[in-house]
C-alpha cells in the first residue's frame, strides 16, 4: 500500500477498516477466482465448462487433422480444429471484461470510503 494509503487505514473506525480490507487490490489470481463466487458465480462456471469442452474438442480435432492423409479430410478436420480452438479463446477472452468491472467497483468502494470518511 501507499503513505495515502496507510494514513487512511490509520484514520478509519474498526467497521470502515474491515470494510477497507476487502478492496484491497488484487492480483490476477484472485481477480479471475472472485469471478466464480457472488450472484453472477454460476455463468462463469458455464463459460468455463463450455470452453473446456470446445478445447478439448479442437485438441481432439487437431490430433485428426494431422493424422489425416488425404485433403478433403485434412481440411475438414482443420476447419473443426479452427472454429472450435478460436472459439474456446473467444470463451475465455469473454471474462476479462467482468474482470475489469470488477476491479473499477472495487476501486469506487475504495473512493466511497474516502468521501465518507472526510464528511465525518
Amino acid at each position: 500500500m501507499s503513505n495515502l494509503d496507510d494514513l487512511i487505514v490509520e484514520a478509519l473506525s474498526e467497521l470502515e477498516k474491515e470494510v477497507l480490507e476487502g478492496t484491497e487490490e488484487q492480483g490476477w489470481f484472485s481477480l479471475g477466482t472472485n469471478l466464480f463466487r457472488g450472484k453472477l458465480g454460476w455463468v462463469s462456471w458455464v463459460i468455463m465448462a463450455v470452453q473446456s469442452i470446445m478445447f478439448f474438442a479442437g485438441a481432439y480435432t487437431s490430433w485428426k487433422f494431422f493424422q489425416a492423409s488425404e485433403i478433403v479430410p485434412a481440411l475438414q478436420w482443420g476447419f473443426a480444429s479452427t472454429v472450435l480452438l478460436l472459439g474456446a479463446l473467444m470463451m475465455k477472452l469473454s471474462l476479462m471484461p467482468q474482470i475489469q468491472a470488477n476491479r473499477i467497483l472495487q476501486e469506487l468502494r475504495r473512493v466511497e470510503l474516502l468521501i465518507l470518511h472526510s464528511k465525518s
